[in-house]
């Protein structure tokens, strides 16, 4: 059956298979216009003409052809698409499904069943039409023959609702009018008619919090796109539902005037049309607390949303429970968004669900020994992110207020989404605080993003002065002008709060104090209650639900709320789609300045059980937020119990920097525990959860990965956990293998066979790590049947601890030992095999892995056109999927292959990278074939001095399997009468090492080898 789905979401599927049939905007829209028009036959030259009004008839009819072609393609046979030569029509089938066409039906139904007071059919019929009707009619797109069918059917989606609503009523069912009345206020959230059913039914189930949170939106929505105040009726509704709160004027209906900016909005103006018309950028605008920044980016949004853009907004937050892609999850919440995510293939849309679990279902956390393995999987989650954003079909806007506190992997994702996408018609327009205290990487980031930057400056007298007039309702006199500009310095939060001040002590004057006494004064003057409230609602950190603080509070759920609405009404907090929050940073700092430290502590406390208690069947949602609570209560164990789940919870969208900084908050908390067991169990688990964020995140030659590991592993040698020593010496061996440090490597694998059970997993691992070390200390015959050992210990096993798979990696690297020890052939199959296991496997790492070993083996064989071919396929792979490290292995041996001059600077910058990263293994090998392509370059003394620095980092760091040929082409470059010295003992060397290979090619009388 073909199910064609144009309310909301766009696509026609294959319901049987699931598959989608087409997701073209063109067709889809054709089967909506014909699906609209169901039964009745539209002339092609009609069709023509509404879609391509531009075009010429002969040319609109092309078009026509060139769609309807497609349509058939997409649906086949089907027979409700019926063509002829002058027309087109669309009938109802057996064989398929428009929603448009159910919601129609339905809704026929449910008039009829209202017209024959049939209860039942219109709670079913009236029900299924609601549920079917899923969004606009194709939203996203303003041809103008959409118009009235689109305001047709939200009509009668409203006209619904409000039957449904009613009967629901009248059988008692409150519950379920709730429901439908918040789905009436989603389709019209400008008609306060639908507000006010909603807040008498949450008020009659005794929901006086949602009643009040209601009306707060209502107001706010009302103000915000329309200027108004809501109707006496709405007030008369909300006031019996406060009978204690403490007379307050009337909220006023002016919010914060925006005045002057003129030239900015000017500049973001441009910007945005240069965005809208397919070049993505990003502006930030910067500036001090309380400069307009937030305010000016509203104003942008506005205008976009004017003109039919897609707006999504975001926040950033100054704590530490802070989620990962926070911004990114709130925009992709957001209604402007939701279409899009709900029109991406199934396949990209089980990346989001990654980021929002749909049914509760949240994404496993990747495991601890396979966050370096699965880290190309990043890149793929960042793929359908990033569709979703590009796919909404119309110029979008993405707003991110405070970017000062924007995580690690948001920033991370921007980058991709804009590389990817440079033509897209989006814009990201964020607020930057620049304080000097901030310690944050994001002024960096923007710097090497090049993104434009508007700075914002306080205001001018004249400004302020209308500010302030629009403020207070009335002119202010010079002098009062004047004095408040010198106060404030034309701050705009500072001249708002200010002027608010007077109006809240009911005086004419002015207050002259700084900003904090000024905000101080402002909560200083609400009544008890607010102000307790208040300060826990700063305690929150971020924004905050109404059930959190009625949970959480001392107080009763009606005092809470009247306090709430007092808040509110004196503007100090500001309504959201899920909750409040303040109207401005600094006045959450100035609540939570007004609190005790005794006091913080309690409300801390408070608001973590509450938290727990109202996210009981689901603590993931808010671990990080438990976890910040609980440490600021003085809960020690607590805190370290949900740091931890939270740094697994980021590991499923692969943040591994947000994974790093949870588990050192954790790791912050149990250094001040007592010493013991206790403690050091803690510790241990920490560190274990912390090693392969770290190595995903930095590479294997992370310093303080290796520090973490050592740490490791000293624990667990305390507590006598042996699975965790080895685990922890087989990382250790990898740390300091990349890092170069051989003989360490060497050391550490010696103590892991020591310890590893014989036929066990980890003694396999222990097996392949002494043979990679026995190897590169030049002994090729002895790495061999540590490599076959490993294998055959391993066999089934899909991944080691250090993320390899043991029969793709142990074949690669054989492949190495193989031809050193001069079999050739057998050498060339061991690669070959490594590659094609590896492809056969499907996994992106494990093929790089094999790809870069191949391509070693190609350069030994000098078989220069093979390498350029792998090394290639190894650079794309790794740039596809962000592999470092091996795509430097792909620069340098592409730069060897290369004969046209190029190649030094290939070379050069891969050889530069794997140092940038501390990655010294197989150092002497790189910088040896740098040099060879020197001394083609026609610069010996380059050469030279390149290969007198391999023979160093060989000696030193005992990386020698490659120190015979080093000498050997270094001799090549000397006088004959050192050449022969050298070559002797290059030679001595390699036979000392059983390097057969290498050997030969000390007894070449020429001593040279070219690389082509």
């Amino acid at each position: 059956m073909v199910q064609v789905r144009i309310l909301g979401e766009q696509s026609v599927t294959d319901s049987a298979t699931g598959s989608i049939l087409t997701r073209s905007p063109r067709t889809v829209a054709l089967i909506a216009f014909l699906a609209v028009h169901a039964g009745s036959p539209q002339p092609r030259q009609r069709i023509a003409a509404q879609f391509w009004p531009g075009s010429s008839d002969a040319q609109a009819l092309t078009n026509l052809r060139r769609e309807l072609h497609h349509l058939r393609h997409a649906v086949g046979d089907e027979p409700a698409l019926v063509v002829t030569s002058r027309d087109l029509c669309w009938l109802d089938s057996a064989t398929s499904r428009v929603d448009v066409r159910t919601f129609g039906l339905e809704h026929a139904a449910t008039l009829a069943a209202a017209a024959n007071d049939d209860t039942d059919g219109v709670l079913t019929h009236g029900a299924a039409a609601i549920a079917e009707y899923q969004g606009e009619l194709l939203p996203g797109n303003y041809d103008e023959w959409l118009t009235e069918p689109r305001t047709g059917l939200e009509s009668q989606c409203v006209e619904l609702c409000d039957l449904v609503c009613t009967v629901r009523c009248r059988q008692g069912d409150l519950t379920g009018a709730v429901a439908v009345a918040r789905r009436r206020i989603a389709l019209r959230p400008l008609e306060e008619v639908g507000y006010r059913t909603l807040i008498r039914l949450q008020a009659e189930v005794g929901d006086r919090a949602g009643a009040v949170s209601t009306y707060h939106r209502c107001v706010s929505i009302l103000e915000r796109e329309l200027g108004i105040a809501p109707d006496r009726a709405t007030r008369a509704i909300v006031q019996p539902l406060l009978p204690h709160s403490a007379p307050e004027p009337e909220r006023s209906t002016s919010g914060t005037a925006f005045v002057g900016r003129a030239k900015e909005i000017g500049e973001l103006a441009a910007l945005w049309r240069a965005a809208a018309t397919g070049r993505a950028g990003i502006v930030v605008v910067t500036g001090g607390a309380g400069l307009g920044k937030t305010r000016l980016l509203t104003e942008l949004a506005n205008a976009a949303r004017a003109r039919g853009a897609a707006v999504a907004t975001a926040r950033c937050f100054g704590t530490s429970s802070r989620l990962a892609l926070g911004p990114v999850a709130e925009w992709l919440r957001g209604p402007a968004l939701r279409p899009a995510v709900a029109d991406l293939d199934p396949v990209w849309r089980a990346e989001i669900d990654r980021l929002l679990p749909t049914g509760g279902n949240r994404a496993a956390p990747v495991a601890s020994a396979r966050a370096m393995v699965d880290a190309w999987q990043r890149h793929r989650f960042f793929e359908g992110l990033a569709r979703a954003l590009t796919g909404v079909g119309r110029p979008l806007l993405l707003v991110l207020d405070n970017m000062q506190w924007c995580d690690q992997e948001t920033l991370a994702f921007l980058e991709f989404c804009l590389g990817r996408a440079p033509r897209a018609r989006l814009l990201v327009a964020a607020t930057l605080r620049d304080d000097p205290d901030e310690d944050t990487e994001v002024p960096a980031w923007c710097r090497g993003m090049h993104v434009t930057e508007l700075m914002l400056r306080p205001l001018e007298t004249a400004d302020t002065a209308r500010l302030a007039d629009a403020i207070a309702g009335r002119p202010l006199p010079p002098a009062a002008v004047d004095l408040l500009q010198a106060t404030t310095g034309g701050f705009p939060l500072y001249v708002v709060e200010a002027v608010r001040a007077a109006a809240d002590l009911g005086h004419t004057e002015l207050p002259t104090g700084d900003l904090a006494s000024v905000l101080r004064t402002r909560f200083e003057h609400v009544s008890p209650a607010a102000r307790s409230v208040a300060g826990l609602a700063a305690a929150v950190g971020r924004d905050f639900p109404l059930d959190l603080l009625t949970e959480a509070s001392h107080l009763d759920t009606d005092t809470v709320v009247a306090a709430l609405d007092e808040l509110w009404r004196r503007r100090i907090v500001a309504e959201l789609p899920d909750g409040y929050d303040f109207s401005h940073d600094l006045l959450r700092d100035a609540a939570y300045d007004q609190v005790s430290p005794p006091q913080r502590w309690l409300l801390h406390r408070r608001l973590a059980q509450s938290l727990a208690l109202l996210h009981a069947d689901d603590t993931d949602v808010v671990a990080a937020q438990l976890a910040d609570q609980y440490a600021r209560a003085g809960r020690p164990d607590q805190a370290v119990t949900f740091y931890a789940r939270a740094a697994e919870i980021a590991s499923c969208t692969f943040a591994h920097g947000e994974a790093i900084r949870l588990n050192r908050a954790a790791l912050a908390i149990i250094g001040t525990r007592p010493d013991g067991t206790r403690r050091q169990r803690q510790e241990l688990t920490v560190l274990e959860a912390m090693a392969e964020p770290l190595n995903a995140r930095h590479g294997y030659a992370s310093i303080e990965l290796r520090h973490t590991l050592e740490r490791s592993i000293e624990l667990a040698t305390a507590l006598g956990r042996t699975d965790s020593i080895l685990v922890g010496l087989v990382g250790l061996w990898a740390s300091q293998f990349v890092h170069g440090s051989i003989s360490d490597a060497h050391q550490t694998a010696q103590r892991a066979l020591a310890l590893a059970a014989p036929n066990s997993e980890l003694g396999g691992s222990a097996q392949f790590a002494f043979g990679g070390a026995a190897l590169t200390q030049g002994r090729p015959a002895e790495a061999l049947r540590y490599f076959d050992l490993a294998m055959a210990q391993t066999k089934g096993t899909p991944t080691w601890t250090i993320g390899t798979r043991p029969d793709v990696h142990c074949r690669a690297w054989s492949a190495h030992a193989h031809w050193l020890l001069g079999h050739d052939d057998l050498a060339l199959t061991c690669g070959q095999d490594a590659v094609a296991l590896a492809r056969t496997i499907g996994h992106p790492y494990h093929l790089a892995i094999a790809l870069g070993y191949a391509a070693m083996t190609y350069q030994f064989r000098e078989e220069a056109a093979a390498v350029l071919e792998t090394a290639d396929e190894l650079y794309a792979l790794c740039e596809r999927h962000g592999f470092a490290y091996y795509r430097e292995w792909a620069l340098i041996l592409t730069g060897w292959s290369r004969s046209d001059g190029s190649g030094v600077a290939l070379a050069r910058d891969g050889i530069d990278r794997l140092k940038a990263q501390g990655a010294f293994a197989r150092m002497p090998y790189w910088l040896s074939l740098l040099a060879q392509l020197q001394d083609l370059d026609g610069r010996p003394a380059d050469a030279r001095a390149t290969l007198d620095a391999a023979i160093v980092a060989g000696q030193v760091r005992d990386d020698l399997w490659w120190l015979p040929e080093v000498l050997r082409l270094r001799a090549a470059l000397d006088t004959p009468d050192v050449a022969a010295d050298r070559l002797a003992v290059a030679a001595d060397l390699a036979g000392r090492h059983g390097s057969t290979a290498l050997l030969r090619r000390c007894e070449r009388l020429d001593g040279t080898v070219s690389p082509a």
